[in-house]
């Protein structure tokens, strides 16, 4: 099976020939590249952030979630859902509307460039947790997380899909309740997905599914 790249570069040398398709994929390449930010400006642009994602994107608070590590254009899609009003938080819908598109890509791609801390999961959950992530509950319709986030909970980058693992079970557990209640709409370019998985767990089932995701290594 090709990769996108190698299937771009194929669709081009057939409609533009050998040398016109080279010149067009290194302007696509340079494109792109123009639409990743920069870590070292988002080091400076990232000091509103540390005072509750820790000055490496590491939070301390629970409640809070952990940056350290986040796949960039995840973390830009969810700035741009505080200034759509797809997720909701004073304090956060105040700091995203403040910044600038430059100005999310750049914090986006200095927290990317940090090192998650490592956690540990409840182990009397980790059981129920480990099964409904790797294989959902099929009777009720519930989709395996293992699809999207992958199996060591690192997601998938150039989808979107954010990483899971170490991440606070706290944050991770709330999230699922969000979506559940529909508070969180920040699905909304994947078909709701998210809502549609959370709104068929019970809350014993989020509790350990949190917690496995905290602990995936």
């Amino acid at each position: 099976m090709h990769s996108p790249d190698q299937t771009r570069r194929a669709r081009c040398i057939r409609q533009f020939g050998p040398l016109a398709a080279a010149a067009l994929l290194v302007v696509l390449a340079g494109s792109a590249a123009a639409q990743s930010g920069s870590p070292e400006a988002g080091e400076a642009k990232a000091l509103t952030c540390t005072a509750c994602h820790g000055p490496d994107g590491n939070s301390v608070t629970p409640i809070w979630p952990s940056l350290a590590g986040q796949h960039e254009k995840y973390t830009v899609r969810q700035m741009q859902a505080y200034q759509a009003g797809e997720r909701t938080d004073a304090g956060m819908q105040g700091i995203a509307a403040t910044l600038s598109d430059e100005d999310i890509r750049d914090i986006a791609a200095y927290f990317a460039t940090q090192t998650m801390a490592p956690k540990g999961a409840n182990p009397d959950l980790v059981e129920r947790g480990e099964r409904i992530y790797r294989g959902g509950i099929p009777e009720r319709g519930i989709a395996a997380c293992i699809a999207c986030h992958g199996p060591s909970g690192l997601g998938n980058p150039m989808a979107g899909y954010p990483r899971v693992s170490h991440q606070h079970a706290d944050y991770l557990a709330t999230t699922l309740r969000n979506y559940q209640s529909g508070v969180r709409r920040s699905d909304v370019a994947l078909n709701q997905m998210m809502r549609n998985v959370a709104e068929l767990l019970l809350e014993d089932e989020i509790v350990a599914l949190a917690s496995y995701m905290q602990g995936l290594n």
